[in-house]
């Protein structure tokens, strides 16, 4: 039967599945110089969160003895996992993509309503015993324009529920094919820049790479038209809640600054904890500390999903959400 490290918490049911299998699971979290040093060696496996980076370096040291052959991303993102280190060698790399879609698609639109509706800057005047009604007139999202800079699952989620509210939905994704956004009722653009050009709200839902670094820059937000198909003067809305560094957070402070931006709503950041970061502090912005998928349904479902991968993989089976 399997070891298995988890470092960054896993729900109790799921915990109990596998022991119930026969295998031992260790829950303990390890700072970055520990893993440095090894403190992986020994595990047949390791299921991590956003929280443990596996680097090259840590995955090497984790092979020392040659145990180590499934990482387990609990959750959607491997950008904190070497892929081509874990390939070369020989770690089957997994992660849950279904697993947190509807928890990240509702913090999604939660965002989206909390920027229209001034809900953060009307609970923080309100707190200080300011009554603020008549200089926090909102826009409804009906009748508005929405952009998806990707179009996975949590995407299409979003669309579902934008269209419901009465949005015009038009997404990029250059692994997408035009017909399959069509049938799902929403407008497939060929260049990313259209997108920002037609769209008054724009919503980030693609991984992190090189590609997308900073793909919502400063040249981008100033493409919005601030005004919306409908005629409503509803000033443009940036959401993230897909990964940091996707959004240039000096261009979005000086975007809310000069007016380009009515509003910024992120729930991840380039450097997390976003601790100091500036664009906290503007009275457009509101935020939440990366928790798109810190539901209890969804960590249940996060977990369980894991166990079963887990299972196959030490019955010899290959995991069904192998990305390697």
């Amino acid at each position: 039967m399997g070891r298995i490290a988890v470092t960054d918490g896993m729900a109790d049911a799921a915990v109990a599945i596998l022991e119930d299998a026969g295998h031992e699971v260790v829950i303990a979290h390890y700072t970055a110089e520990e893993l440095r040093a090894g403190s992986l060696a020994g595990f047949d496996a390791v299921v991590v969160r956003s929280a443990t980076k596996m680097t090259s370096e840590v995955i090497q040291a984790s092979c020392s003895d040659g145990k180590l052959g499934f990482i387990g991303r609990a959750g959607v993102g491997v950008d904190n996992i070497d892929i081509d280190s874990a390939t070369d060698n020989g770690i089957v790399v997994c992660n849950t993509p279904g697993a947190s879609t509807r928890s990240v698609v509702e913090l999604t639109i939660g965002h989206l309503i909390a920027s229209t509706r001034y809900i953060a800057r009307a609970d923080r005047s309100l707190r200080l015993g300011e009554w603020t009604k008549k200089s926090l007139r909102g826009s409804e999202l009906g009748g508005k324009r929405l952009g998806l800079i990707g179009f996975g699952r949590i995407s299409r989620g979003v669309a579902e529920l934008a269209s419901a509210f009465g949005m015009e939905v038009r997404t990029f994704d250059p692994f997408v094919s035009t017909d399959e956004a069509a049938e799902l009722g929403c407008r497939m653009h060929d260049d990313v820049d259209d997108v920002f050009r037609s769209c008054t709200h724009i919503s980030v839902h693609c991984n992190h790479s090189n590609d997308t670094h900073h793909l919502v820059n400063a040249n981008r937000l100033a493409m919005m038209p601030g005004t919306a198909p409908d005629g409503t003067p509803c000033g443009n809305h940036v959401v993230n809640c897909a990964r940091g560094g996707i959004v240039d957070e000096v261009a979005v402070l000086k975007a809310l600054e000069d007016g380009t931006l009515a509003s910024a709503a992120l729930d991840v950041f380039e450097v997390e904890p976003a601790g100091d970061n500036p664009v906290l502090q503007h009275e457009h912005f509101h935020g939440s500390p990366h928790i798109g998928a810190a539901t209890l349904e969804a960590q249940i479902r996060v977990g369980t999903e894991m166990a079963g991968l887990l299972i196959n993989f030490f019955e010899g089976e290959r995991p069904e959400s192998a990305i390697n």
